[in-house]
């Protein structure tokens, strides 16, 4: 599948409340899960594409992905044992606009999924979105103390470019802990 080119500001208002299709497949070893899409990646139909977001470049320094893969070859991730969905499926511009409830709905159907896709790690990118939607006040970055239909929960940090706290090494770093040991 060939780039995307770059959505225009038309493109992006009519993306507001699309939804994308989540990236499965059999025997994930990690699904991981965004807190939505932004307009952008909606626009352009992939996850995490958004220009200066660090979920890719991240995914390759990690090690979990041979190459760095573009937005547009998510259909490839599969073939390495990962996914990726959202905990809330509608575009937004921001995160914020969602409600409390959508995110709480969110991790509702995000345990079904779970249950149904049963990868080894559910990693959600975004500790305020993970507390929030799951009750979880004190969660923190890394692995968590509970389990989802058999799979090991972990919170990565927000790799969005807003998310200014952590660096992209950083990032890499705790993907990176996400690797089956070998």
């Amino acid at each position: 599948m060939p780039p995307v080119p770059p959505p225009t500001p038309a493109d992006l208002e009519a993306a507001r409340d699309a939804v994308i299709d989540d990236v499965l497949g059999p025997d994930l070893d990690v699904l991981f899960c965004g807190i939505n899409p932004s307009l952008y990646s909606a626009a352009t139909g992939h996850h995490f594409a958004r220009p200066g977001n660090r979920f890719w470049p991240a995914l390759h320094l990690s090690g979990l992905v041979p190459r760095r893969l573009a937005p547009y070859e998510q259909h490839l991730l599969p073939g390495y044992g990962l996914g990726i969905t959202n905990l809330a499926p509608r575009a937004t511009a921001r995160a914020e606009e969602l409600t409390a409830e959508e995110l709480r709905q969110g991790a509702e159907r995000l345990a079904h999924l779970v249950a149904e896709v049963r990868p080894r790690v559910l990693a959600v990118a975004g500790v305020s979105a993970y507390r929030l939607a799951f009750g979880r006040r004190r969660a923190a970055i890394g692995p968590q103390d509970e389990e989802i239909a058999g799979s090991e929960v972990w919170v990565l940090p927000n790799p969005s470019g807003l998310n200014a706290r952590w660096t992209l090494d950083g990032i890499a770093a705790q993907m990176r802990l996400l690797r089956r040991p070998i």
